[in-house]
């Protein structure tokens, strides 16, 4: 399976983790804190995968980071209540602009 594939599995169980941070309630319900531990054993996982197929791991944890931080941001203003102002959208463009660099670069 191709990395990025995996990249993106890990992503998506990485965001599914964080979100369910919110309902765990501190770790006092058991299903949203199941959620939790297995999304991100399941995230963990994922990336040594990722990592042990090549890919380096600046990379990986940019790209991960980056943009499991603009999933959950995004989830949280459209389906959390959370706000999300111009300044914020800009910082993350500039998050994202920045793992952009990073695999640009990575080819030299």
């Amino acid at each position: 399976m191709s990395p990025y594939v995996l990249l993106a599995a890990a992503i998506a169980a990485e965001v599914t983790g964080t979100i369910s941070l919110k309902y765990a309630d501190g770790f006092t319900k058991l299903v949203p804190s199941t959620v939790v531990v297995v999304a991100y054993g399941t995230a963990f996982y994922l990336l040594a995968r990722v990592l042990k197929a090549g890919m380096p791991v600046g990379v990986v944890y940019a790209i991960w980071s980056a943009v499991g931080v603009a999933l959950v941001a995004l989830i949280g203003a459209l389906f959390l209540g959370e706000r999300l102002n111009l300044t914020m959208i800009f910082g993350l463009v500039l998050v994202i602009g920045g793992v952009v660099l990073l695999e640009l670069g990575g080819g030299e």
